[in-house]
This record gives C-alpha cells, sequence and structure tokens, in this order.
C-alpha cells in the first residue's frame, strides 16, 4: 500500500489543489501514468504514479485545497512479472509534475489500440499532454473518440478545436457547477467562450488569480504612477532590425526585450524597487528575476527571466519568446513560474494605453508598457510627430514612496529615450 500525498510543486509552494482525478477507485494505474491533476497558485501539473497498482482510496475531493505533504490517495500495489515481488513505494510528494510514458502504438486509423483490436482508452489518455487534455475538457471533447493527426498518432489542440467546432461526439463528464450554469438548451459556457445568461464554472486556476488578487490589494498598500516616453528612436532600431533577427533566431524582436533591458539598469540604480516586505524589514533582492505577465484565454501567467541583467537585448528577446511559446503550449513547469522579483506587463500588446495593475505577490512593484501611439509634441519649441508610450507603475508603499518610484521611472525613461535609431542587440 502507498499513500500518494500532495506534491509541492516549487520551492515556495505550500499547498495545492485537486483540480481533477484522472483514475477513479478500483482503477489500475500504471506506473508513471498520470492518475491526478493538481493545480497551485503557479502552476497546473498532472502527477504520475510511483508505483503500479489499483487506485484503492480517493481522500481527497476534487477543488478540494490540501497543504503540500497531505494524504490524497492510497494505491494498492501490485507484483511485477519477473521482478519477484511488489514495486518500491516511494511517497508521490516528490515525484515528477508530469507523466513519463512511451508513445502508444498506432494502427492505421491513428487510434491507439489494445490487442484485440478495440480502442484503448488508458493508452490514447497517455499520449495527450496536459494542455490538449485541458483543452478538451474545457470544450467537452472524449479524446479517446477522436484520431490524432500528431506524431505517432497523437491528438493535438487542432485536433481538440476540430472537434469541438463540429459538436462533442462522445461529450466527458460535465462538472456539477457547469451543469448548474447553463440553463437548458444553451451552449456550454467557458473562460474562453463565455455563453450570454450562463454562469461560468470557476477553474482552480481562475480560484486562485482571484485569491492572490484580493490578497494582493488587501495586503500592500497600492500607489500609482506614471511617465511618457518618446520611443520614437528604439522603435526604429526595432523596425530595421526585426526581420533579420526573426530569420537568424527563429523568435520575434518586440519592444519587450528593449524594456525589460532598461527596467533591469532602472532597477540596479533604484534596488528598493526590487525588494519585498517582510515582518523583519524590507529584503532588497540580490538577483533580477523579471517575470513577464503572459495572457491567455482562460487565465493569466507570470514566467519568470532569471538572472535578467546577464542577458542581452537579444538574448532577453529569446527567452522571452521562449516563455511565451511554453505558455502558450500549457508546457509552463513550477521553476517557470517561481522565483520572479519584479514584473513587466506588456499591456500595449492589447491596445491599453493606460492601466492600473495589481502588484503580483510578494514583490514591490510592477510596470507596463502600454500600446505605442504617435501623437505630436513640442520639441525644442517646435511641434514633431514622436512615437509616445505611456509607462504605468504600481507600488507597495509599505517599500517604495514617491522619490524611489519617480527616481526609478526617470531612470527607465532616460535609458529608453537613449536608445537607437541604431545599435548592437
Amino acid at each position: 500500500m502507498t499513500t500518494i500525498t500532495m506534491p509541492q510543486l516549487g520551492e515556495t509552494v505550500t499547498e495545492g489543489t485537486v483540480a481533477q482525478w484522472l483514475k477513479k477507485p478500483g482503477d489500475a494505474i500504471e506506473k508513471y501514468e498520470s492518475f491526478v491533476e493538481v493545480s497551485t497558485d503557479k502552476v497546473n501539473a498532472e502527477v504520475p504514479s510511483p508505483v503500479s497498482g489499483v487506485l484503492r482510496e480517493i481522500i481527497c475531493k476534487e477543488g478540494e485545497t490540501v497543504a503540500t505533504g497531505a494524504p490524497i490517495a492510497i494505491i494498492d500495489e501490485v507484483a511485477v512479472a519477473g521482478a519477484g515481488g511488489a514495486e518500491p513505494s516511494p511517497v508521490a510528494a516528490h515525484a515528477a509534475p508530469a507523466a513519463v510514458a512511451a508513445a502508444p502504438a498506432v494502427v492505421s486509423n491513428g487510434a491507439p489500440r489494445g490487442g484485440n483490436g478495440s480502442v484503448n482508452t488508458s493508452e490514447v489518455l497517455r499520449g495527450v499532454s496536459p494542455a490538449v487534455r485541458r483543452l478538451a475538457r474545457e470544450h467537452h471533447v472524449d479524446v479517446s473518440s477522436l484520431r490524432g493527426t500528431g506524431h505517432n498518432g497523437r491528438v493535438t489542440a487542432n485536433d481538440v478545436l476540430a472537434a469541438a467546432s463540429r459538436g462533442p461526439v462522445a461529450p466527458v463528464a460535465v462538472t456539477r457547477a457547469a451543469a448548474v450554469a447553463a440553463p437548458a438548451g444553451a451552449g456550454r459556457s467557458t473562460y474562453a467562450a463565455p455563453v450570454p445568461g450562463t454562469l461560468v464554472p470557476l477553474s482552480p486556476a481562475r480560484k486562485i488569480i482571484a485569491q492572490r488578487m484580493v490578497e494582493s490589494l488587501a495586503t500592500a498598500p497600492h500607489a500609482w504612477t506614471m511617465v511618457e516616453v518618446d520611443v520614437s528612436n528604439v522603435w526604429a532600431w526595432r523596425a530595421k532590425a526585426k526581420d533579420r533577427f526573426q530569420q537568424e533566431k527563429g523568435q520575434p524582436l518586440t519592444l519587450l526585450p528593449f524594456f525589460i533591458h532598461a527596467v533591469v539598469g532602472a532597477l540596479k540604480a533604484n534596488p528598493l524597487l526590487n525588494a519585498r516586505f517582510t515582518d523583519e524589514g524590507i529584503y532588497v533582492e540580490s538577483r533580477y528575476n523579471i517575470g513577464i505577465a503572459v495572457g491567455m484565454d482562460a487565465n493569466l501567467v507570470v514566467p519568470v527571466i532569471r538572472d535578467a541583467d546577464t542577458l542581452s537585448i537579444a538574448g532577453l528577446a529569446i527567452a522571452a519568446g521562449k516563455l511565451v511559446e511554453k505558455a502558450r503550449a500549457g508546457k509552463l513547469g513550477a521553476d517557470d513560474l517561481t522565483g520572479g522579483t519584479f514584473t513587466v506587463n506588456n499591456t500595449g500588446a492589447n491596445g491599453s494605453v493606460l492601466s492600473k495593475p495589481i502588484i503580483n505577490g510578494g514583490q514591490a512593484a510592477i510596470v507596463t508598457m502600454e500600446a505605442v501611439v504617435k501623437r505630436p509634441v513640442v520639441i525644442a519649441d517646435a511641434i514633431a510627430i514622436r512615437s509616445i508610450m505611456n509607462v504605468c507603475l504600481s507600488l507597495d508603499h509599505r517599500v517604495i514612496d514617491g522619490t524611489a518610484s519617480n527616481a526609478f521611472l526617470n531612470h527607465l525613461k532616460k535609458s529608453l529615450e537613449a536608445m537607437g535609431p541604431t545599435g548592437d542587440l
């Protein structure tokens, strides 16, 4: 018998929420097969079984939040042929957050089958990534009914979306909240596709986001300020370099890496912005780990570029591009989402020209890049058309006052305005 405990998916994570049980009591489980999905304030992850056996008991219900190390299930181990005994029984608290499983065998129609020629549902599910499973649940599509078009016949996100557009052939179980939310005849409502007149069920990730935002506002006294920045020259530099950069590096060259580079310089000149409040005092961070807010259809994540001060503008562009790709593919791990010391939010990518962001918990400030807008400005008593970007800063007033925040923004403004129109990335 092996008692499975809530895994610690990150060094600062102290609790987790059972998002969904992928197995039910009595189901067989193979070693390394995912049997439960867990959500934390940092990441969603499927947890693999450390042993082969049968799920005897589920201790925690879906949606229940418990401390790391608390029991969540019991698995009865089974003997492995040729092993002379039962599998070893390590506790799952330190298991890797993703299952290690071989790709299933594929037959001519792309669906994995068992030895009798029937579709083997468990084998289908083992070949599907966590991101695709979540997408299937949101659209109420049974992935075991799909013919995968991916490598070795795996079901992809496009397969799920195509099935959803045709309507569910064999819908997966709807949660109690969703069943209550949607009136008879109405389409199923999700955060990514809300239906008027229905209640959108809260996913574990959305519940955690709501909780953290309320905690941040309730704990940290927020203050707000902004500056206007003339980004005409750096915008011209980026425009000249972007096509070649894309060809050589395989990543887009946006304004974000230029901005992060300037932010790091401003943080070095004003260390209180790269700090956090504690009951014992204000802890000033020694590393410059920059979180970048990435908005997706159903939630918001903030992956972290570690030691951003060691990277060039080109290095920052590559690092940011890879994190955004992982976020949108649902492949971010706990290490990608922890350890941030300061956050940059590119709200301008969605057309915003002014915003008041909420500080990421455990940090002292968050800064935004707003949309770049051509405006007439006065330069040396003459009117010129320039590319102007508002930069907004929300700050924890327990840590930072007006002097420090204005010094940071003025340093950031001068750095950005000094960049371009040409340079070395």
